[in-house]
């Protein structure tokens, strides 16, 4: 249903995963089982609220064991989230625009709206999010490609996070409207960057993050022959077994925020060692990083630089050890160019540059777009 009124505030209803329904992030995050700088709704959403739109909430809470089967079985077969979506039929037909998160809650919207009945009226509009589609796209079995491919036209706009899966969606769907919306995190909580140490003696370096296009590898071999650089790789996903015989290297998780915000804080400098990647893998943790004033070494991969430009983060090639060693030798060398460089970085955040506040606006606006366009 599209708003005709034009003092009728828009209704958007955002389909997530199950495992990120409202009411449950909401309890993860009152435990502080949520780590990091997270918003106490999922992705900050909800703070379109104040922004004149409506949010409708999800139709279903929660699923038994047994219905939980049924949707991973279905999803294995058709490679999106099919059920998930069915089940929330009724808040997908009751917004003007549907917002997703990633393509396997948006396919499933996407079949629904396909096997709409004509007769119920003008369906909502689709701001079709996606992370890792392009990525996966290559490696995809050619029956779900060909799936999704049709399903893909039913999205009204289909977004990303990187410069690099826009332009590659744009080759790969060229009839579609694509554009990019940068991912952000709450930008309210930042610290200033530290006063600088002085050149030699040892260095704090901490490395975060559980996505697998984290190059750990890389950078053990970077720090290896360092003893005086102690490297922390903060991840429930390394393996600790990169450590092994070095004295100086640490992997290990965190099991709050405020162990996670207390590494950043003892940090001279922070690495985001990256695999070549088109969904802007590492974004999350160089947020982090500039809002805390730790200066950062990040690869050159993914996008980043539309994030933060080159003077704000240290980039260095991909899979190349010698680059982040020289880098981290370069910035213990010059700590006053350091914090110089994570001062401009914390500059990109805020609620008019780099946050989930800028987030969600560019979704709202272009759902006013979307919304403008169907009347």
């Amino acid at each position: 249903m599209i708003a005709t009124g034009a003092s009728e505030p828009m209704k958007v209803y955002v389909h997530l995963a199950v495992a990120q329904h409202p009411r449950r992030w909401a309890q993860l995050y009152a435990a502080g089982k949520l780590v990091g700088l997270n918003e106490p709704d999922p992705y900050g959403y909800a703070r379109a609220a104040h922004m004149g739109v409506t949010l409708i909430p999800p139709t279903v809470a929660d699923e038994g064991r047994l219905g939980r089967l049924v949707r991973l079985g279905v999803g294995a077969l058709v490679g999106f989230d099919l059920v998930n979506a069915w089940r929330n039929r009724a808040s997908i037909f009751a917004a003007d625009v549907v917002w997703t998160h990633t393509e396997a809650q948006f396919l499933g919207v996407c079949a629904l709206l396909a096997l709409r009945r004509r007769d119920r009226g003008a369906p909502p509009r689709l701001l079709a999010q996606a992370v890792w589609l392009v990525d996966r796209w290559p490696k995809a079995n050619p029956v779900h490609r060909w799936l999704w491919r049709r399903l893909i036209r039913q999205a009204d706009v289909l977004t990303f996070h990187s410069p690099l899966n826009l332009a590659a969606a744009r080759a790969l769907f060229p009839a579609q409207r694509c554009e990019l919306v940068r991912f952000g995190i709450r930008a309210d909580h930042r610290e200033p960057p530290r006063a600088p140490r002085a050149p030699g003696g040892e260095r704090r370096i901490i490395s975060v993050g559980n996505d697998k296009h984290r190059d750990w590898q890389t950078l053990v071999e970077a720090v290896r022959a360092h003893p005086e650089w102690r490297l922390r790789i903060v991840s429930t996903k390394a393996d600790p077994e990169l450590a092994r015989g070095l004295d100086h290297v640490t992997v290990a998780g965190v099991s709050s925020t405020d162990e996670l915000l207390d590494l950043y804080r003892g940090a001279d400098l922070v690495v985001v060692p990256l695999q070549p990647n088109l969904h802007v893998s590492g974004s999350t943790a160089l947020q982090e990083a500039a809002l805390l004033g730790v200066p950062t070494i990040a690869t050159a991969v993914g996008g980043h630089e539309a994030y933060f430009p080159p003077d704000a983060v240290r980039y260095v090639p991909a899979r190349d050890p010698g680059a982040i060693a020289a880098a981290i030798a370069d910035l213990s060398a010059d700590p006053a160019a350091a914090a110089a460089m994570a001062a401009r970085a914390q500059a990109q955040m805020g609620d008019a540059g780099l946050s989930s506040e800028a987030y969600v606006r560019d979704h709202v606006r272009l759902s006013h777009e979307l919304v403008a366009a169907a009347r």
